[in-house]
């Protein structure tokens, strides 16, 4: 079992990762603190952020963007990123197993886990 050291700070940064659907990057959710009239430093943010992520509470996701984002949602799942906007969704279809078997004999590696990141364009993007 995972020891944990939540602060007030941790929780309050957990609890607007855990509300927010669209993957917020540090800033957003810095953002979304100080909107719920929070008063953290932007060093408090990273560095919880960073906590949680070690702790597996949450999930970094670097989408070759500048900043990373986090999401809260652990199971496993994929995302799609739009290349007009930069909205990131949820995937929920699984990476097919020949896939994964086709990428092992290709490298030789044991596969532990995977994250495809599709791109395109959203529905919005494109109206």
């Amino acid at each position: 079992m995972k020891t944990l050291n939540l602060t007030s700070q941790r929780k309050a940064v957990y609890d607007i990762v855990c509300q927010s659907h669209d993957h917020p990057t540090a800033a957003e959710v810095m953002n979304r603190l100080v909107e719920q009239g929070h008063t953290l430093a932007y060093g408090t943010v990273y560095n919880s952020l960073r906590y949680l992520s070690d702790k597996q509470m949450i999930r970094e996701l670097k989408l070759g963007e500048a900043a990373s984002r986090y999401d809260a949602r652990m199971d496993d799942h994929q995302h799609i990123m739009c290349e007009s906007c930069g909205r990131v969704d949820e995937v929920l279809t699984h990476v097919p197993e020949d896939w994964m078997s086709s990428v092992a004999k290709e490298t030789g590696y044991t596969i532990s886990h995977t994250h495809v990141v599709f791109g395109g364009i959203c529905q919005t993007c494109k109206k």
